[in-house]
């Protein structure tokens, strides 16, 4: 169920995120970026203020003989969110603050498999909370596998064997706080256009290889989910026709024959990996053996056919490829972009290929920004988790300061 927001909401929200990300920030440049009256930028900064959100931060020099001008910046450690990513055997997550800066962060090991995972994680949450000082204005949740776009946050994870498990609703319930949920690629995108290299692209999509091979799609600055949150599945595409059957049950998926298991069994089979030794350990070797490295450029160039091919049907102004696999990019690349380069089409070869640098907070960081879009999209409808946040955060804020 979807909830419409007041257009005087989506004007405060924008001027929120303007001084969270451009601050600190004068009036009359906030006015002029988001094509508002002054007055309207005067009217609501001076709620903002009295709400405890935002403050003075000094004056800018003036232009000539003018008067100089007061700039807004946000009041650090107003209010704070949690991101969490869940993994096969962790919680990594994060608490921000409202510019998406990472205030603390940690891991906890986790298992999804048991019985009662959103009650466990739940537990696991609630402890983080319970060292958080400060106003936390909600939870973001990064999973893998589908998220359907309603109040309860149900996901389906053949990873983790859920199937319809309402985990936004639960972990809400036990903790006391708007908890949105989403696919783990999608909260990247977010994080990714709202404060990192994304940030000035109404068209990009994020490509994230490792255990699997994720995708998340912005369009017209919107992120696109598809019918119940099934969209970005690139993973499971066909790459070699009658190929290695993938953990879905299908024969010849990209992650077959791309995604950091397939690259390791492959490896394996040809004996230049011990059964026990890992991702990091073919990496290292990969330096002094071709070998190893024509498995890897192998897999590089599996998927760069695949992007190729998405570029071609999307037309995205970026691809940014990120994920915990990109530690082996130096090596994944001969294959990616000779490929890349023979199936994208003339009129899309000037896409920018950017390559982020990894670390396992970038998910629960990702996960993060879900809190950060509902307190600052501009979007009309939201479902009910999201307005919660919105209100919130103005609630909370001025308790706070009471």
């Amino acid at each position: 169920m979807s909830v419409q927001m007041p257009e005087g909401d989506r004007s405060r929200a924008a001027v929120l995120r303007m001084i969270a990300f451009e601050g600190p920030v004068a009036r009359s440049a906030i006015a002029e970026g988001l094509q508002v009256s002054p007055a309207t930028v005067t009217a609501i900064t001076r709620e903002l203020i009295a709400a405890g959100l935002v403050e003075m931060a000094g004056k800018a020099a003036a232009a000539g003989r003018g008067r100089p001008s007061e700039l807004l910046a946000i009041v650090p450690g107003a209010v704070s969110l949690l991101g969490a990513k869940v993994m096969e055997d962790h919680v990594t997550w994060v608490l921000a603050d409202l510019r998406g800066d990472v205030l603390q962060a940690g891991a906890v090991t986790f298992d999804p498999r048991p019985e009662d995972p959103a009650g466990r994680l739940a537990g696991v949450l609630a402890e983080v909370i319970g060292g958080v000082d400060g106003s936390l204005l909600g939870v973001g949740l990064g999973v893998p596998g589908t998220v359907a776009t309603d109040d309860d946050g149900i996901v389906t994870s053949p990873m983790f064997g859920w199937h319809a498990l309402p985990l936004g609703h639960r972990v809400a319930e036990r903790l006391g706080l708007p908890v949105v949920v989403d696919n783990d690629v999608n909260t990247l995108a977010v994080a990714q256009h709202l404060y990192g290299s994304a940030r000035d692209l109404d068209d990009f999509v994020t490509v994230t290889v490792g255990r699997g091979i994720g995708l998340g799609i912005f369009l017209d600055g919107a992120l696109r989910r598809g019918q119940r949150g099934g969209a970005g599945e690139l993973g499971h595409t066909l790459a070699v026709p009658d190929g290695p059957v993938c953990d879905c049950g299908r024969a010849g998926c990209l992650e077959a024959v791309a995604a950091a298991p397939a690259i390791l069994d492959r490896a394996r089979a040809n004996g230049l990996l011990g059964a026990a030794e890992g991702m990091d350990v073919l990496v290292a070797a990969a330096e002094t053996s071709g070998p190893i490295r024509a498995v890897f450029v192998e897999a590089g160039a599996h998927l760069g056919v695949a992007v190729a091919d998405l570029v071609n049907l999307l037309a995205p102004g970026a691809v940014i490829i990120s994920g915990e696999g990109v530690a082996a990019w130096s090596y994944l690349r001969a294959g990616f972009e000779p490929a890349f380069a023979a199936r994208v089409l003339p009129v899309h070869t000037d896409t920018t290929i950017v390559v982020e640098p990894w670390d396992d907070q970038n998910w629960a960081r990702g996960a993060a920004a879900l809190v950060l879009r509902s307190a600052y999209a501009s979007a009309a409808d939201f479902a009910r988790p999201e307005l919660d946040i919105r209100n919130r955060l103005h609630g909370v804020a001025t308790e706070a300061t009471a």
